[in-house]
C-alpha cells in the first residue's frame, strides 16, 4: 500500500522516512522475461578459463551504476497511463538489495527506468511533482540504506525552468550523486538538441556526472510484431543520443560533463567506423574534432548491463579504453549475478580488469562513495 508524505514535515524528517513500494503480482510478461533471462545466463555460464572465471566470492565492494527502482509516485502515473508492466512493478528495496547481496554489490546507483519522468498528458507542473518526489523518494532510500545506494536523479527535460530548478534541489540539498536523462524527449530530441543548451551548460558548470538511460523515439515503437523496441531501439537510441551529443557540439563545448552511456554504448561500437569518418562527410563539423571523433568518443564512459558477452565487450574494448567501462546490472531486468558471471566468463577481461569495472573507477566518478 502507497503511503503519503506530509509535505510540511522539514525535508531531513522526509528523508529519514521510507515508504516501501508495496510489491504487485507478477505480470505474465515480468514471469516471461524473469524465465527468459534464467535461461539465457544458464546458456552462457560457461566459465572461462584464468583468474577472471570465479564468480562473486569476495566481500561486497562492486559499484553498480545501472540499477533501477520504482518510486510509488511514479508507478502510480505509469499505472494511470497504462505503461507500468514487469519487473518495474514487483520491485521493492527488499529485492534490490537481496539481488546486491548475492553479487557482493556494495551500492548501487538509482534510477528512474524509461519512460522516466516525461509521460504522455502530464503537464508542466504535474511533471515537476513527479520528478521531485521521485528524486526525494530516492533520497530517502539513499538515507535509510546507507551505503548501500546512491542518487542518479530525474529531470523534467522539456521543461528548461524546471529542469534547472530540479538540478539545483537534486544536487545542493539531496546530494544526489548525478543525474539521469533518457536518451530522447519528446519523441524526437536526443542529448545534444539544442533546446538543452541551457540545462547542458549548467550540468558543465557543476561538473556533473550524467548516467543516460535508453528508450524508443516516436519512430520506431511498433516497426515489426513480436520484436520489442528494447530488442533493437534501446541500443539504436543510445547511438542516436551519442552521435547527437557529438555532432551537434555538446561534447566539445560542454566538456566538463562527465557522460555514462548505458550497454556499451548501444550500437556505436560497430558503427565507430561512420563516426569517425563524419567530418569527411560533413567538412563543416571537423571544427568540432581538432583532434578527430574517436578521442571524443574514448572520454565518455559505457557501462556493461546487458552487454556481458564475448561480443559486445570485445567490440566496446576494441573503441574505449578500460578506465571507460564501468559495471552495470539493470536491476530489476536483470540481476547482478548475471553480469558478475558474465564480465568473467566473456574471456576478454584479467580479474584485474574486471575489479577495475566493478570498484576503481565507478569510485573515481563517484567520490562520495569513496567515503
Amino acid at each position: 500500500m502507497e503511503t503519503s508524505m506530509d509535505d510540511s514535515l522539514p525535508l531531513q524528517a522526509r528523508l529519514r522516512h521510507c515508504a516501501e513500494c508495496a510489491p504487485a503480482g507478477p505480470s505474465r510478461r515480468g514471469l516471461l522475461l524473469g524465465a527468459l533471462g534464467s535461461a539465457a545466463l544458464a546458456a552462457c555460464a560457461t566459465p572461462a578459463a584464468g583468474p577472471a572465471a570465479t564468480g562473486a566470492a569476495a566481500p561486497a565492494q562492486r559499484i553498480d551504476v545501472h540499477h533501477h527502482h520504482t518510486p510509488p509516485a511514479w508507478l502510480t502515473a505509469a499505472r494511470t497511463r497504462g505503461i507500468a508492466d514487469g519487473p518495474a512493478v514487483n520491485w521493492t528495496v527488499q529485492r534490490s538489495l537481496a539481488d546486491m547481496d548475492a553479487a557482493g554489490v556494495a551500492t548501487a546507483m538509482l534510477s528512474v527506468t524509461t519512460p522516466g519522468v516525461v509521460l504522455s498528458g502530464m503537464d508542466r507542473d504535474a511533471t515537476r511533482r513527479l520528478a521531485r518526489e521521485c528524486n526525494e523518494y530516492g533520497a530517502r532510500l539513499v538515507s535509510d540504506h546507507r551505503p548501500r545506494f546512491g542518487l542518479f536523479a530525474a529531470l523534467p527535460m522539456l521543461d528548461t525552468e524546471g529542469a534547472l530548478a530540479e538540478i539545483a534541489y537534486a544536487l545542493d540539498v539531496l546530494k544526489a550523486d548525478g543525474i539521469g536523462l533518457l536518451t530522447s524527449y519528446g519523441g524526437d530530441k536526443w542529448l545534444g538538441d539544442p533546446q538543452f543548451f541551457p540545462i547542458m551548460e549548467e550540468l558543465n558548470r557543476r561538473k556533473a556526472v550524467v548516467y543516460t538511460h535508453p528508450t524508443t523515439a516516436n519512430c520506431c515503437g511498433n516497426l515489426q510484431a513480436n520484436v520489442q523496441p528494447v530488442m533493437i531501439e534501446f541500443g539504436t537510441d543510445t547511438t542516436r543520443t551519442i552521435a547527437s551529443v557529438l555532432f551537434n557540439g555538446n561534447a566539445r563545448r560542454f566538456r566538463d560533463i562527465k557522460w555514462i552511456f548505458s550497454h556499451a554504448g548501444g550500437t556505436m561500437p560497430f558503427l565507430v567506423e561512420r563516426f569517425v569518418r563524419n567530418p569527411i562527410l560533413v567538412p563543416s563539423s571537423a571544427q568540432l574534432f581538432p583532434e578527430g571523433v574517436l578521442p571524443e568518443l574514448q572520454r565518455f564512459y559505457y557501462d556493461t548491463a546487458q552487454v556481458a558477452n564475448p561480443a559486445a565487450l570485445s567490440a566496446l574494448t576494441k573503441v574505449v579504453p578500460l578506465s571507460q567501462i564501468v559495471f552495470g546490472s539493470d536491476y530489476p531486468y536483470r540481476t547482478s549475478l548475471d553480469h558478475v558471471k558474465g564480465l568473467r566468463s566473456a574471456g576478454v577481461f584479467s580479474e584485474a580488469d574486471v575489479q577495475r569495472i566493478e570498484r576503481t573507477t565507478p569510485l573515481g566518478l563517484l567520490p562520495r562513495l569513496r567515503g
